[in-house]
């Protein structure tokens, strides 16, 4: 589709027949993320998430509570289905879009510009479909975008409020997952490079606005508080990991972003963030400075800490909306600035084929995870990977009436997570005995039918074999082994045990083996593009 070709925003005949056109491959898109996120198994982590929108807790041990509450606030709409557990995913898809629109519009006013910026996440593999899967990034991703406009639209009005909301959004950031602090050097490089610094550095508004992001982060401040601050501890663990330096952790990192943000669309958003950066650090232009800026801090931390340890597939998914708005804003910048035109026309050809050949790429991903049998990854692929676990959910419940155990154990939280999800009525309590810690000021989950009942334990292997249940009093007797498998690939074994004589401490103190959560530096857990990095045998615990 071409985009608008005009330098105004002035509509006419024409234009609002591309705008229709537009909006009407935007809607088929995101009928597209629909289907997908309804037919689609949850994967674990998914799972893990939704269990947090069950209880009534402050924050968690792994992550703020934002994503909890998206869940939560998707399920009272569909209920505890995968739409439900997916749909803010979809919403803030969409509002990342409007947000980014609005940002190109007041910037340039250029209806192409406009279009490039909005069509740009709907040719990245993880926006355009796998936005659909929810995760503390999700939630982050709105919220970063929000606070980029709230302070373009302190450019453009030069109103002091605007700090305000910048601050709003950026706690709201903070909330949702602790990564955004990265972006703290684009605001600081925002307020104190141009020729405005010494105005809002005697100003009260930006401090304010501190203020605010703090006190919207108060539940995960108040809950590490009464914790001995353990999330903090638990994240510093990846922060400050370090290992013997390996070209192929940043062959994995390179590789995913190419394949999440697009082939030709990842050069193509980097380009236009290096133009931006000399732009707004040459002439000292705010937007240009933040812009650029939001997206070079992260993107190379993330490229230092890859040359000794695996970046998740997700973590810098966060900075590319403000590269797709730096892109797009220099389309627009280019001609103005009296470059020659076959530089301007090559930049806009470019843009052009990152969309389409993005849009049809997201569109073949679809079709192969929706209407296709095939399986061409193995047992690396990473949706079939984690599907599957009705299959391990049926044998479980069989056992249950067999042997009359009342519940059920795990030593794995997506094991747990899942077991959960597909025993969601509450009325068999399902249980990970280990990493308490993950679970702090959880709910009670039945130990009326736990304590003196018999119980299921239900393991991959090797984890029944764990050196743990040797510090509990428990008698295993073997049941069956269950296989889980996907397309005609066997994923995981599993093994079903019988447990009698033990009731699990689901309190157990700080320095017992059975509390502590495993903090592996560099877990990941690959989406899409598994079959560019190493095999699933990484991802595993």
């Amino acid at each position: 589709m071409a985009p608008p070709n005009s330098s105004t925003t002035k509509p006419d005949s024409s234009a609002i027949r591309q705008w229709l056109a537009v909006a009407a491959l935007i809607a088929a898109l995101t009928a597209l993320r629909v289907i997908y996120a309804s037919v689609i198994d949850l994967r674990t982590d998914e799972a893990y998430y939704w269990t947090w929108s069950k209880e009534n807790v402050l924050s968690f041990l792994d992550h703020p509570p934002m994503i909890a509450w998206f869940i939560r606030f998707g399920t009272a709409i569909f209920g505890d289905t995968n739409l439900g557990v997916r749909f803010a995913g979809i919403l803030a898809m969409l509002v990342t879009q409007l947000l980014l629109a609005d940002i190109i519009r007041r910037v340039t006013h250029d209806v192409r510009a406009i279009v490039i910026a909005v069509l740009m996440p709907e040719a990245a593999l993880y926006y355009g479909l796998l936005m659909a899967k929810v995760s503390p990034d999700v939630a982050l991703i709105p919220f970063a975008v929000a606070m980029v406009w709230a302070l373009v639209r302190l450019h453009e009005s030069n109103d002091a409020r605007w700090w305000l909301a910048a601050g709003l959004f950026a706690g709201l950031a903070i909330l949702s997952k602790f990564t955004a602090v990265m972006l703290a050097p684009a605001v600081l490089a925002f307020m104190l490079v141009p020729a405005w610094r010494r105005r809002w550095l005697f100003s009260p508004y930006p401090w304010a606005a501190a203020l605010i992001a703090v006190v919207v982060f108060l539940p995960v401040l108040i809950w590490n508080y009464q914790h001995d601050w353990a999330s903090f501890k638990f994240q510093l663990v990846r922060a400050t990991a370090t290992h013997e330096w390996s070209f192929r952790t940043v062959g994995d990192y390179i590789g995913l972003q190419f394949g999440l943000v697009g082939f030709i669309l990842l050069p193509v958003v980097l380009s236009g963030v290096a133009m931006t950066a000399w732009r707004g650090y040459r002439r000292g232009d705010a937007v240009a400075i933040l812009l650029s800026t939001a997206v070079l801090v992260p993107f190379c931390y993330f490229f230092w800490k890859s040359l000794s340890l695996r970046v998740g597939d997700t973590w810098p998914m966060f900075i590319w909306p403000a590269g797709f708005a730096a892109a797009a804003i220099n389309t627009a910048m280019l001609p103005r600035e009296n470059f020659p035109e076959w530089i301007t026309k090559s930049t806009v050809a470019w843009a052009r084929a990152a969309i389409v050949s993005g849009i049809g790429f997201v569109i073949g991903v679809f079709l192969y995870y929706v209407a296709s049998p095939w399986n061409f990854i193995g047992r690396a692929d990473p949706i079939g990977g984690e599907a599957g676990y009705e299959q391990v959910a049926g044998p479980a419940r069989a056992q249950l009436q067999k042997t009359g155990a009342t519940w059920i154990a795990t030593t794995d939280y997506r094991t747990y997570a899942m077991l959960r999800w597909y025993f969601r009525s509450d009325a068999v309590p399902v249980i990970q005995i280990n990493e308490r810690g993950r679970f702090e000021g959880f709910r009670d989950p039945g130990m009326d039918a736990i304590k003196g009942h018999a119980g299921l334990y239900v393991g991959r292997e090797p984890d029944n074999l764990s050196p743990l249940w040797k510090s509990t009093t428990a008698v295993r007797q073997p049941l069956e082994r269950v296989e889980r498998s996907w397309r005609g690939i066997v994923m995981d074994t599993y093994a079903l045990e019988k447990l009698t004589g033990w009731t699990p401490e689901l309190s157990p103190p700080p320095d017992s083996p059975l509390y502590r959560a495993r903090t592996l530096a560099g877990e990941t857990q690959p989406l899409i593009v598994a079959a560019l990095t190493n095999d699933r045998d990484k991802r595993r615990d």
